[in-house]
C-alpha cells in the first residue's frame, strides 16, 4: 500500500484541504476494479484524493465539486507538465503584472507583508479563470493555495507559507486572527514568492508522466443538479466518494482566503452556496437521495454500478450514520444492493473533518458503505 505522508504522494499534498479522506481508501477499493479498467467518478471530490489514487493507478476519472477551492485543488492531480512551467508561469506573470485590487483592509495588512501581498495579488490578478486553465497553470494556482497560509517557520529560509501565523487547512477569521496577531506583537515576513513555490512545486513526483485523464475532467457543479452529470461523457462504473458530515455547515467560510485568491471577495461570504440541505435528517438524506439518483441516471443501465462511500457524523449532531446513508439511498428511488457496512478503519478514521475544524472535541463515527445498483 502506498502511504498517504510518501514522497511520491506530494501532488496530492500540493494544498491543505479539511474534506480529505486518507489515500488508502480509494487505492484500497480501485485495486479491486483496476483490470476492468473502470471509469471512477467522485461527486464530492474535495481536494481530488480519488482522483489522485486513480492517476496513480492508471485509471480514467472524473470529479465534481460545488467548492470552486476544491475544484482548484482537484485539477492539479489531473495535471502533466514539467516542474519548470509553472515556476516560469509564476516568473513571467510577476513581472508583467501591476496588480489593481490589493486589499487594505486591517486583515490584509497584518496577514501579509506590503510586498508580498502585492506578489499574490499579481499571480492573483494574472492568473486564467478556472475554465480557461491549462496544466501549468493549474498547479500554479494548486501551489499557491496551498501557500497562502500557514505557520510561521523557526527560520525564514525554510518559510513554506507567504503569511502570519495562521492555520494551514481553513483561514482563520479576520477579526479573530488580527487580534491574535497583535496580542502575540506577530508581524507578516517578507517572503520570497517564488522561492516558497519552488520548493513545493520541485517535489512533486510524477508530475511530468502524462495523467490517464485531462484536468476538463473536474467540473465545478452541484451533484444534486443533473446539469452537471450531463457534462460527464463516460459513463462511470466505480464511484468512491465521501460526502460532508451532516451538520457541517461551514465549508465555504473556512476556505474564505482561498475564495479570494480565485477572484472572491476579500470578506467572508456567510451565504449557505449550493450544498446538501442540512435542515433535518430527512432532509439531507433527500438532498443526498439526488446526487445517488444522478449516478444512477449517468450509468450503463445494464453494468454493474459499484458505489463505495465514507459516510460520517459530528458528534454533536447526534444522529445515526447508518440511518441516514440507508435513507439517502431509498430516496434516490433506486434500487441499490448493500454489500456491506464497516468502521472505518485508516490511522485517521473519524477525525479527518472533526480535528481539521476543530468543531468538536472528539472524533466522528464513519462508515465504509459498499452498494451496487440491483
Amino acid at each position: 500500500m502506498v502511504l498517504a505522508y510518501s514522497k511520491n504522494n506530494a501532488l496530492n499534498a500540493i494544498c491543505p484541504y479539511f474534506t480529505m479522506f486518507p489515500l488508502e481508501y480509494p487505492l484500497r477499493v480501485l485495486k479491486r476494479h483496476v483490470k476492468s479498467a473502470p471509469i471512477v467518478l467522485d461527486p464530492f471530490c474535495g481536494r481530488g484524493t480519488t482522483l489522485f489514487a486513480a492517476r496513480t493507478l492508471g485509471v480514467a476519472a472524473w470529479g465534481i465539486d460545488s467548492s470552486p477551492v476544491a475544484v482548484a485543488i482537484a485539477k492539479a492531480k489531473l495535471a502533466t507538465c514539467n516542474v519548470e512551467e509553472p515556476l516560469q508561469l509564476a516568473a513571467d506573470l510577476l513581472e508583467a503584472t501591476e496588480p489593481v485590487d490589493v486589499p487594505a483592509t486591517p486583515f490584509f495588512q497584518a496577514a501579509y507583508h506590503p510586498d508580498t501581498l502585492k506578489d499574490i495579488c499579481a499571480l492573483r490578478e494574472g492568473l486564467p479563470s478556472l475554465g480557461s486553465e491549462t496544466d501549468a497553470s493549474t498547479i500554479l494556482r494548486a501551489a499557491v493555495l496551498g501557500c497562502l497560509h500557514g505557520p510561521l517557520p523557526k527560520h525564514m529560509e525554510n518559510a513554506g507559507y507567504l503569511s502570519n501565523q495562521m492555520p494551514r487547512t481553513y483561514a482563520s477569521k479576520p477579526d479573530y486572527a488580527v487580534r491574535f496577531w497583535k496580542e502575540r506583537n506577530l508581524k507578516a515576513p517578507k517572503i520570497d514568492v517564488l522561492r516558497v513555490l519552488r520548493r513545493k512545486i520541485e517535489r512533486l513526483v510524477g508530475l511530468e508522466r502524462t495523467a490517464p485523464s485531462p484536468i476538463s475532467q473536474v467540473l465545478c457543479g452541484d451533484a444534486q443538479s443533473i446539469d452537471v452529470f450531463q457534462l460527464v461523457s463516460a459513463a462511470p462504473s466505480v464511484v468512491i466518494t465521501s460526502p460532508p458530515y451532516y451538520g457541517m455547515r461551514t465549508y465555504v467560510q473556512d476556505q474564505w482566503l482561498r475564495n479570494w485568491f480565485l477572484g472572491g471577495p476579500a470578506a467572508i461570504d456567510y451565504s449557505a452556496g449550493p450544498q446538501l440541505d442540512h435542515g433535518g435528517k430527512s432532509a439531507f438524506a433527500t438532498s443526498l437521495g439526488k446526487v445517488w439518483r444522478n449516478i444512477a441516471n449517468t450509468t450503463v443501465p445494464t453494468e454493474t454500478l459499484h458505489m463505495y462511500v465514507r459516510f460520517g457524523i459530528i458528534p454533536s449532531a447526534a444522529v445515526d450514520a447508518k440511518a441516514i446513508f440507508k435513507r439517502s439511498l431509498e430516496e434516490s428511488g433506486v434500487a441499490w444492493r448493500l454489500m456491506s457496512t464497516r468502521p472505518a478503519k485508516a490511522a485517521d478514521a473519524g477525525k479527518r473533518q472533526a480535528d481539521q475544524m476543530k468543531a468538536v472535541s472528539s472524533a466522528a463515527v464513519e462508515f465504509d458503505f459498499h452498494v451496487e445498483r440491483v
